[in-house]
């Protein structure tokens, strides 16, 4: 894993147009990058499970195996390596299947030099603060007879069961937790998580607290853990006494 130095951060560039490639890649090592090109679906997925990235860069129309289905399947095989995608697709729609194919963030083309630069450092920034051991939630939590522990994303659940995070149900976790006791808003996840103007409906919110109560609440419908504010937000109880407020 990098460390926070940016020059020690590698970074893979998918995309097929070769000129564009070049152009992200070189500039990217001027920012103190290291950089990998892959042209087709293929050689990504390859070296995607062969190598340590920090970031994928990802276009979305690939010969061999299309973007979506790149990281769809880096995410079932348990690879929770940031997605950027890029792409000339850039409906609202389109923006959405990325998001719920995984991805980190969502570019269209053509675009500034400079806001590509400034999204690949923002997403670093996220997994720089998600990894730090200083924050409250450390680098493992336990609560409820529940433990996760954020590096590997793994947990066991009260009642034994193994779980395994997906990427944004540990962050969305890791926002809670680094703020045990307090609301959150919406509009505070949203932009701890995801960043930008790229943000999913808070609906999409609502749903991980759902998935996360269901894994690791005892009783989902009545939560101890995992409480919604109304009109505001949500607040994460680690340890609550036994009158906590059930909303």
């Amino acid at each position: 894993m990098s460390d926070t130095n940016q020059g020690t951060y590698r970074i893979l560039v998918v995309e097929d147009e070769e000129s564009l490639a070049e152009g992200i890649a070189e500039n990217l090592q001027l920012e103190g990058y290291e950089t990998e090109i892959a042209p087709d679906g293929l050689h990504a997925m390859e070296r995607i499970r062969a190598g340590t990235w920090d970031l994928i860069l990802l276009d979305v129309m690939l010969p061999g195996m299309d973007g979506y289905t790149i990281c769809q399947t880096a995410r079932s095989e348990g690879i929770e390596i940031p997605v950027l995608f890029l792409t000339a697709k850039g409906s609202t729609g389109d923006r959405i299947r990325g998001l719920e194919a995984g991805g980190d963030d969502y570019l269209s083309k053509p675009f500034a030099l400079k806001e590509l630069l400034l999204r690949v450092a923002a997403i670093l920034r996220r997994k720089s603060w998600y990894l730090k051991p200083e924050d409250a939630a450390g680098a493992t939590l336990s609560f409820g007879g529940n433990t996760i522990d954020f590096k590997t994303y793994q947990g066991k659940a009260w009642d034994g069961s193994e779980q395994h995070l997906t990427h944004k149900e540990a962050l969305i976790l890791k926002c809670l937790a680094d703020r045990t006791g307090q609301i959150v808003s919406r509009e505070e996840i949203l932009e701890q998580v995801w960043g930008y103007e790229i943000f999913p409906s808070t609906r999409t919110i609502d749903n991980f607290i759902v998935r996360l109560r269901k894994r690791f609440e005892r009783e989902p419908e009545a939560p101890r853990h995992f409480h919604t504010q109304r009109g505001v937000g949500y607040r994460f109880t680690c340890a609550p006494a036994d009158d906590a407020p059930r909303t």
